[in-house]
């Protein structure tokens, strides 16, 4: 069932949010609400599957119980063992569902074996649920979280719909509290129904249309410069906006929940380095490898070429991350690269050179990025790279790309107005005032009804409406 789908938005969302504000709290405790909401995010989840239930129940429960054994052996050698154990379980099951088919294609390519692929389904949303868990028991062992004795009040936290399928990656630590308190508001609500709409909107009104866009792209024939580039700016406005989107539903929903998520993007295309950039972008993913990898193997607290080893390491488990194929190592690989080049040879220079220099070394680099991320394989990738300075190229500018340009420039110069902080900091220049928030307080509910009436047209109508990171 998608964010973005009628029957999210006009029947599971609300019968979920009326019930769970019919339910009472008992001495302000929301631990019944837990349950409803638990109840709710096992039929949103089972949508995509019966089976799938049933993996993400055994993977809850394991780590459930390795938890159980890291407390009881605290300050002893078990403990360390237990958390050994939470971390190989939990791993294994990502590696068996995501990597299966793709170790084999590879055993088969190099002893020319022809060993049948498994074809596994790929569950949704394991790659957020199984990091979460990890999150939970490696920072129950380091002290960081105290141990949550309520099963189900931990599988409420690791299938909480909201964020359960594309994440933002939200540790237990951030909502250890608000498991057992939290408060909710008018206010709150309404900032998170805000916060909803907008996102639907950047989903279905810019990252939708968008997607339209790459996908005659990726089934016509031209290969022009002007289209290489026309078209990976696309592709990037297409990715940003779906999975920013998202996140924005995710942050809202939890308001309204009476959850604070944190944020997960930054107005990444505004950046002036490869550094910043994945500073901007999914935060929660960054952060997570920098905490649970990248500091574990030392960070830059060591020499030269550990700290080296270091940054490699967490760029290649970070392109493995998004998916099983080369072009996501290669992809890992090259913004590592990147980083290591910024932080010891140009980093400097960066900073001083003008603002408009930068911003063209960041659009090339996230463009020859986006390129290796989208193939379908490396091959691929080089081929639309080397297109994009004119190597195999068939025509600087070609008919179609104009054509399409053309059809697309409203939602393409959306996208470019959208991506930038310019419309937060507008509005709030207007809000300084008392008039200018007095205008806000009127338009606003009215911009976010007829934002929520022109999604609902568009979803009617029955057009593109996959989220590109259910696949990951």
């Amino acid at each position: 069932m998608l964010f973005s789908s009628i029957e999210f938005l006009y029947y599971f969302l609300p019968a979920a949010v009326l019930v769970y504000f019919l339910i009472p709290q008992p001495n302000g405790s929301p631990s019944l609400r837990n349950y409803w909401l638990l109840f709710s995010s096992l039929v949103f989840y089972m949508w995509g599957g019966p089976w799938y239930l049933v993996l993400i129940t055994a993977q809850s429960l394991a780590g459930w119980l390795f938890g159980l054994l890291i407390e009881n052996r605290r300050g002893r050698p078990g403990a360390r063992l237990a958390l050994a154990g939470a971390v190989l379980v939990g791993l294994s099951g990502l590696l068996f569902f995501k990597y299966t088919d793709f170790f084999l294609a590879n055993i088969n390519a190099a002893l020319k074996t022809s060993i049948p692929l498994l074809k596994i389904a790929l569950p949704l949303g394991i790659s957020f649920n199984t990091f979460q868990l990890l999150s939970y028991d490696i920072d129950l062992y380091y002290g960081k979280i105290k141990l949550q004795r309520n099963f189900f009040t931990l599988f409420a936290y690791v299938v909480l719909f909201p964020q359960l399928i594309a994440g933002p990656i939200v540790r237990y630590s951030t909502v250890e509290r608000e498991l057992h308190s939290r408060t909710h508001s008018i206010d709150m609500a309404a900032a998170g129904v805000r916060r909803f709409v907008i996102g639907l909107g950047k989903k279905v009104l810019i990252a939708n249309v968008l997607g339209e866009f790459v996908a005659y792209y990726n089934a016509g024939g031209e290969r022009s410069v002007l289209g290489a580039w026309v078209y990976i700016i696309t592709y990037a406005f297409h990715l940003y906006f779906d999975f920013s989107g998202y996140s924005d539903m995710a942050i809202g929903m939890g308001k309204i929940f009476g959850f604070n998520f944190l944020e997960n993007f930054n107005y990444p295309y505004i950046s002036r380095s490869v550094t910043e950039f994945w500073r901007r972008w999914h935060i929660s993913m960054s952060s997570w490898f920098r905490d649970y990898i990248y500091i574990p193997l030392g960070g830059n607290r060591v020499k030269l070429p550990r700290h080296i080893f270091n940054i490699m390491v967490v760029w290649f488990v970070t392109g493995f991350w998004h998916g099983a194929g080369w072009n996501y190592v290669t992809w890992g690989l090259y913004f590592g690269c990147l980083m290591l080049f910024e932080k010891f040879v140009f980093g400097k220079a960066l900073e001083k050179i003008p603002r408009v220099f930068s911003h063209v070394y960041i659009i090339v680099c996230i463009a020859v990025g986006w390129n290796l991320f989208d193939s379908d394989s490396l091959i691929m990738a080089v081929e639309r790279i080397g297109c994009l300075f004119g190597v195999g190229a068939t025509e600087i500018i070609g008919r179609d790309t104009l054509y399409y340009l053309r059809s697309y420039i409203v939602p393409l110069l959306a996208a470019a107005v959208g991506c930038t902080p310019g419309p937060a900091r507008l509005a709030s220049k207007i809000a300084a005032s008392a008039k200018g928030r007095l205008l806000i307080t009127i338009i606003e509910p009215l911009a976010v009804g007829a934002l929520l009436v022109a999604v609902t047209a568009y979803l009617v109508d029955g057009s593109f409406n996959p989220f590109i990171y259910f696949r990951f």
